[in-house]
């Protein structure tokens, strides 16, 4: 069934809103039981099926849940088989075997989307990540380039929560809530075991995915902000209901599992649900509804204040991992050297590019491409933009950092990267050269004076 751009909500008021509240939705209205989950029959002769994104005995505050109202119920299909050919570069546990470690700092060019006929599926590839999603803990950065929509298949992710942010292209993704339409400078979140499908509206498309494992994301608390500030609740978006009443012969729902692929045949679309409430439902943000906060008087804040969105760990402050955006704002600070500072991180950061450039780096950092610092790399600006800074002196006054939207994955966890990454011919290998340009302006007031360790002559007393 080839979809219209009217099936694709567009504007704000289309959709639902609200970060992890308890919504409803009904395509038919009356479709929702009332006073209960899971009547003896449900309206209009519709199936009840719960998924669960937590255990059901996890604390009230952080249970997921949903109640799907159903045409058929989601085990109507065949068995599962391996899908062949194997995809072979999707990786869900992180060892020695599939994977390799490396200091160095790695930068990628953008990826050219390919020719050949490719959709979200075949078109995703992990690129680095940590852990396992068997022993749920963990997380996986994958790119995609795809250029065709998926047809007569869904796609299931039964080892995490996706995180998508497309760089090129939109993506009209019908989910089991509903439909979303996702635009580059927004993100979307769909969680760990809804089925969902890739339409391309715009053909050639590329993007980033975050995947957690064990955990979802959730808002960071604002402490000392207050009530207000960063990322608002109330713009994070879901879908309404909507659904697919056809009969689909040969429908392939496809399904990660462990890092590989399995397909199942089905006779019907898994987009039949006709009502459904909870709070496990798959959102979309708006990355330009961000409210940023930054240093109004001396020194550049950590990168920390500007966290859309953070999977944690169960160590307080530490999080499996952060997504981080740098947005169009003000740089006021006085005498500061105002650009990202040189930095050892405990953290491993990988980033992207949207659009525009990046303040920290004047050239080679491209939209569509990635860069990897990993746990105490040293990083930081590169020689132009030092010089540039440096030039421009104590006077310079405030300055609006415009038409830029970049991004940052942050993890606890050290990464190991994919063969295929390290090896791909887009990894920049003189990424290193853009800091080796940076010289030495220390000022050696010591010369002459016979005053060294720590202000001690050498000359004896």
């Amino acid at each position: 069934m080839t979809p219209k751009s009217s099936d694709f909500p567009s504007e704000d008021s289309d959709y639902l809103s609200g970060f992890g509240n308890h919504l409803s939705s009904e395509a038919i209205a009356g479709a929702l039981p009332q006073g209960q989950n899971s009547p003896l029959v449900c309206p209009i002769g519709l199936y009840a099926e719960q998924i669960s994104g937590t255990s059901f005995t996890a604390p009230r505050k952080f249970n997921q849940r949903s109640w799907l109202y159903r045409i058929k119920p989601s085990v109507t299909h065949e068995p599962f088989k391996p899908r062949v050919p194997k995809h072979g570069k999707l990786v869900s546990e992180f060892s020695q075997v599939n994977s390799a470690i490396n200091p160095t700092q790695i930068r990628w060019k953008p990826v050219d989307i390919p020719d050949e006929p490719i959709d979200f599926v075949d078109g995703l590839y992990s690129v680095c990540g940590a852990g396992s999603s068997f022993l749920r803990h963990g997380f996986a950065i994958h790119m995609y380039t795809a250029n065709k929509s998926m047809d007569n298949c869904a796609f299931c992710n039964a080892d995490g929560d996706f995180l998508i942010v497309p760089q090129k292209g939109r993506l009209w993704i019908t989910t089991e809530c509903g439909k979303l339409q996702v635009c580059p400078g927004e993100v979307v979140i769909l969680p760990q075991g809804f089925r969902f499908s890739v339409d391309l509206p715009d053909g050639p498309s590329r993007g980033y995915v975050a995947e957690v494992f064990g955990t979802h994301f959730q808002l960071p608390d604002l402490g000392p902000i207050g009530a207000n500030g960063l990322a608002s609740a109330r713009d994070f978006l879901v879908p309404t209901a909507s659904f697919e009443r056809e009969s689909r012969p040969g429908y392939t729902i496809i399904q990660k599992f462990g890092g590989e692929l399995f397909k199942a045949k089905q006779d019907f679309s898994p987009f039949n649900v006709v009502a459904w409430h909870g709070n496990y439902v798959p959102y979309k943000y708006d990355l330009s509804k961000f409210c940023p906060y930054n240093t109004v008087l001396v020194d550049h804040g950590d990168p920390s204040i500007n966290t859309v969105l953070t999977a944690p760990t169960d160590k307080p402050g530490v999080a499996l991992l952060d997504f981080v955006i740098f947005p169009p704002r003000w740089l006021v600070a006085e005498h500061t050297f105002r650009p990202p500072y040189y930095h050892r991180n405990c953290m491993s950061e990988f980033m992207g590019l949207i659009h525009g450039g990046y303040e920290a780096k004047a050239d080679g950092f491209l939209p569509g491409g990635a860069s990897l610092h990993s746990c105490m790399t040293p990083h930081g600006p590169d020689t132009k933009t030092y010089e540039a800074t440096i030039a421009r002196g104590n006077d310079a006054g405030p300055h609006r950092i415009r038409d830029t939207m970049a991004f940052m994955f942050e993890s606890c966890l050290m990464p190991r990267i994919c063969p295929w990454a390290l090896e791909s011919p887009y990894v920049d290998h003189d990424y290193y050269q853009c800091w080796i340009g940076l010289k030495s302006h220390f000022i050696d007031t010591t010369e002459n004076t016979g005053l060294q360790n720590n202000g001690r002559s050498d000359t004896g007393s």
